[in-house]
């Protein structure tokens, strides 16, 4: 358990747990003919077998307390890029092209401005993307929101979809030991972590969102906390058809580096990896990260947080990982980094099931 982050209250163990209950019933569901499900729970997106050889993906995501953030400083026209990115980059990491989105936006108070503004962030993140949001649902809940200020609250989150060949699917069952890690820049926090890193920039540390402490080069605490993330799907796309063999790819999100866990575990056909029966198969080893944003660095040290908690929690500057064979990580860096600067190897695949290792001695399971 992240100890600074359950101080902030936000308790992953339970969190797991909870989600395990949750999958636990609805993985009983029986809708009397056969299951259109090709993959099993626990990637990045669902894929359902609609044709011989064609999957949709589907994948469903939201921005979460980022939006705070958004209300307390009444700039709202970035959090749609954030829903947007959460949910294409988890819908790519399948091997799947997202096509569209659909929104759902709960607000405390129907307000114009503000929901072109929200608007605004959504078309801007959707052309990143190159999708279409053909519906929505705004739903009206004075009862259930309250805004940071009243009555300013609202929810965004999405459900993307996207096609797959499913003899294209990328489940990282061809991982394998001494395989390359290649990272993509992160643009800062994206969207995870933010009830610890309010926590330790405000509470703990005493900053206003208008402050501007070294560590974030001139920018105010709202700057950097409001950065929108980052959207990789035009890169991964054009890796996966560039013919380089992809292995692997993973959208580094919540849980922080344990995300590159969730590779190998299933096999090319999305069964469980039969080489995984007993625990994860692969580790991960971060041998030169890339440069972290400086507002990890000052998250970490006016929240006290351990460098193990700051992996576990943060993308520590990596947003999205490929996974090539070693012979293919020059040209593979080469093509990512041409819309992402700054793209390169930053480590290895080991055989060490399910540890995963970054400088300082650090290893998370």
């Amino acid at each position: 358990m992240s100890d600074a982050y359950a101080a902030s209250g936000v308790d992953t163990t339970q969190s797991d747990a909870g989600v395990g209950a949750l999958v636990g019933i609805l993985k009983t569901i029986e809708t009397g003919k056969p299951s259109l499900n090709v993959l099993a729970s626990g990637h990045y997106a669902s894929v359902l077998r609609v044709a011989p050889n064609l999957g949709i993906a589907v994948a469903t995501d939201g921005v979460g307390s980022k939006l705070i953030v958004a209300e307390e400083t009444n700039r709202l026209d970035t959090v749609g890029i954030d829903c947007i990115a959460m949910n294409v980059n988890d819908l790519v990491c399948v091997g799947a092209e997202p096509i569209a989105m659909l929104d759902y936006l709960a607000v405390q108070e129907p307000d114009g401005e503000r929901l072109a503004a929200i608007g605004r962030g959504l078309k801007a993140g959707a052309e990143d993307a190159g999708i279409e949001i053909p519906g929505g649902e705004l739903a009206v809940l004075p009862e259930l929101l309250r805004g940071h200020p009243d009555p300013g609250g609202f929810d965004l989150c999405g459900t993307a979809i996207g096609t797959v060949g499913l003899d294209e699917l990328v489940t990282g069952a061809a991982i394998e030991p001494g395989d390359a890690l290649i990272g993509l820049p992160s643009s800062g926090i994206h969207s995870n972590g933010y009830t610890l890193a309010r926590k330790a920039l405000q509470r703990d540390g005493g900053l206003t969102l208008d402050d501007r402490p070294e560590e974030l080069g001139g920018a105010s605490v709202a700057d950097a906390l409001l950065e929108p993330t980052v959207i990789y799907v035009r890169a991964i796309v054009e890796l996966l058809r560039s013919g380089i063999p992809v292995r692997g790819l993973s959208h580094i999100t919540g849980g922080g580096l344990l995300n590159l866990v969730r590779l190998g575990a299933l096999d090319a056909h999305g069964r469980p990896h039969p080489a995984a029966s007993a625990g994860p198969r692969l580790g991960f080893a971060i041998e030169d990260p890339l440069p972290v944003p400086g507002v990890m660095r000052l998250i970490q040290r006016l929240g006290s947080v351990s460098d193990a908690e700051m992996w576990e929690v943060f993308n520590m500057g990596c947003g999205f990982v490929a996974v090539v064979a070693d012979e293919h990580v020059d040209a593979a860096s080469a093509l990512l980094a041409e819309r992402h600067p700054g793209t390169r190897r930053i480590g290895t695949v080991t055989d060490r099931g399910g540890v995963c290792t970054a400088p300082g001695g650090v290893e998370l399971r």
